[in-house]
């Protein structure tokens, strides 16, 4: 069973949450005998290949952008020379870019769709698309949500309610690397021994102005892991409030980041907007048994966050709010550290890669037999 994965960014040059679900999904049915390749862009003038933890990597040099979707005229001919020798062509929604590439490269392989996300900023580019995306998404043959509240949630995925299923995202906690002790003193001593944590790209639909806002009149260190485009404005923001005890600690290695999930008291993840559907960090802080704090949006975040189980879910954009939820998991230690346990049963139950892989598989064999009789019973006709 050969796999083609299409998406716009990719490990080893991108680093993000579908990248790391693309990761996880080549990974974990790559055990189960499924040989996956992606098929993405780079800023690098060149076309090159890259091994990557098992499965290939075709890198194609990106061309020029349209707020923020990349294009390259090479992926239409290399998209369908890739397609010709997959099995299944897996695609990663959304890049508007992605459909289009689609029908230009004739694609006529199984196909599903991951939908990561709902297209929620763009909106008069939207109106332009609009046709594009439909057609698109009607003419794969099956669309994976990412969770049950996405599926609920959205309109989009509403229209193709017959061809929708869902598989959540999982993660193999095994590929995690274990920190060593001299780099969890080295934490220890720079922050404490109780700290909330943030891990993740720096964007305008993570909400994090909503935590600066909600720890402006308190003293619980926060660490927040990441960069992005909003960094700088950020930044601004937390010094404007006079915030010490906020600590911007950029991107990190595995390693380090790995050390700041094991040590932290509580995950925070303020996101407000639809553009979050699911929240891979606050999966990995479950993952690492620790309490959570997000907020509602219709999204995968309440699926990995059950509001007084695992943690506590307060309404999007409330500053007020969210700062209660901290005073209360920090005034709380007992309360946090059974809602952390109850976080780490969870994802074992629901969250693991190995679900994740089993699923994707079964679903990629059925694709194939499904196209196998259609193609059958055409020669039979």
């Amino acid at each position: 069973m050969r796999v083609l994965h299409f998406y716009k960014t990719y490990f080893p040059e991108s680093v993000g949450g579908v990248e790391q679900v693309i990761r996880q999904m080549c990974v974990g049915t790559g055990r189960l005998g499924v040989r996956n390749e992606v098929l993405t862009l780079t800023r690098q003038k060149e076309k090159r290949d890259v091994e990557f933890e098992g499965h290939k990597v075709r890198l194609l040099p990106l061309d020029f952008e349209i707020s923020s979707t990349g294009f390259s005229l090479a992926a239409f001919g290399e998209l369908a020379r890739m397609a010709q020798e997959a099995d299944v062509v897996h695609y990663h929604f959304p890049w508007p870019f992605m459909d289009l590439a689609h029908f230009m490269s004739r694609i006529k392989k199984p196909s599903l769709v991951t939908y990561h996300s709902d297209i929620v900023r763009q909106k008069q580019l939207l109106r332009l698309y609009q046709p594009l995306k439909q057609r698109f998404l009607q003419s794969v043959d099956t669309i994976v949500a990412t969770s049950p509240n996405y599926m609920a949630s959205s309109a989009v995925l509403d229209r193709y309610r017959d061809k929708t299923r869902v598989i959540t995202y999982g993660l193999d906690k095994t590929i995690y690397p274990e920190p060593d002790q001299a780099r969890m003193d080295k934490w220890r001593a720079r922050i404490g021994e109780r700290f909330f944590l943030f891990v993740g790209v720096l964007r305008y639909y993570k909400g994090l102005h909503i935590l600066l806002d909600a720890v402006a009149n308190t003293d619980y260190p926060v660490v927040i892991v990441g960069a992005g485009p909003i960094e700088t404005e950020l930044k601004a923001h937390a010094e404007r409030l006079g915030l010490t005890h906020v600590l911007f600690v950029g991107a990190l290695d595995e390693a380090d980041k790995v050390a700041l999930l094991t040590l932290c008291y509580a995950m925070v993840f303020p996101s407000h907007l639809r553009s979050e559907a699911f929240g891979i960090s606050l999966l990995e802080g479950a993952m690492y048994g620790k309490p959570m704090i997000s907020s509602e949006i219709g999204t995968g975040t309440t699926y990995i966050n059950i509001d007084a189980e695992t943690g506590l879910v307060v309404p999007p954009s409330d500053p007020q709010a969210f700062g209660e939820a901290m005073r209360t998991l920090w005034d709380n230690p007992e309360l946090a550290q059974a809602m952390g346990k109850r976080a780490e049963a969870r994802y074992w139950e629901l969250f693991t890669a190995e679900q994740m892989a089993k699923s994707y598989t079964a679903l990629y064999q059925e694709l194939v037999a499904r196209h196998a009789t259609v193609a059958l019973a055409q020669v039979q006709a």
